[in-house]
């Protein structure tokens, strides 16, 4: 299983939320490039970059961070947040990400979406499903809508999605540890999917549990920062 660190940037800095909530915003480094060298000096190869002043604008404001990141590192770079325009998409892979992230659009604009897969090829996008109670949730979770993750995961495999990131909003920021059934259950659902599990992480045990519930990957953001988990370990085979 691979382990994805996560980095989330306000005003240029390294940040973490909790529960997607602004106001219980905690800063961790005013560089995000030293955090991104620590974990790619770790050995880690991938990245999860989360533009928080995008998503709260509905536009890409952060790519100069992604930029440098991708200039100065080797890491294979995710970067999502206020992606809502095809000159969104544009912007992010001409600052160096891999992979675009998607969540609300999936929801709200789907036809768009598609059209970005048939511009870009829907591999380049890694696709987020953001869940409550097994049901899609959008608009920063405060929007819980009527949609089964289950069927929100089979249209867009169906699309040619290959890699989905899922988490269970009750349990980001909180290291309570993931949504070990849930994901084990999207995992027998869909065998073929490249799964990264998202949210919770307070441990190795955790990710230990991801890795026997079939997960490909885990993104791990707040038990890094908060020394839950020593970025030295990850580097081992978990």
């Amino acid at each position: 299983m691979e382990i994805i660190p996560a980095i989330d940037i306000i005003d240029g800095k390294c940040v973490r939320l909790t529960q997607g909530d602004y106001a219980q915003k905690k800063i961790y480094n005013e560089h995000p490039l030293e955090v991104a060298k620590e974990f790619e000096g770790a050995g880690l190869q991938r990245l999860h970059l989360v533009d928080l002043d995008g998503a709260k604008a509905g536009q890409v404001k952060n790519w100069k961070v992604l930029e440098t990141i991708a200039g100065k590192t080797a890491l294979t770079i995710d970067f999502g947040g206020g992606i809502k325009r095809e000159e969104d998409v544009h912007v992010v892979f001409n600052s160096g990400a891999a992979l675009v992230t998607v969540g609300s659009i999936a929801v709200k604009n789907e036809a768009e979406l598609i059209r970005w897969f048939t511009i870009f090829s829907a591999d380049k996008f890694l696709l987020g499903a953001d869940v409550k109670d097994e049901k899609i949730a959008i608009g920063g979770w405060l929007e819980t809508t009527d949609i089964w993750v289950y069927d929100f995961i089979e249209k867009y495999t169906q699309h040619g999605v290959k890699q989905i990131f899922c988490t269970d909003v009750s349990k980001d920021g909180k290291l309570e540890g993931p949504a070990v059934d849930l994901y084990k259950s999207i995992v027998q659902k869909f065998p073929a999917l490249h799964f990264i599990a998202s949210g919770g992480v307070s441990s190795i045990d955790d990710l230990r549990a991801l890795r026997d519930a079939g997960c490909n990957g885990a993104i791990v953001g707040k038990a890094i920062y908060e020394g839950r988990v020593k970025i030295k370990d990850l580097k081992f085979e978990i």
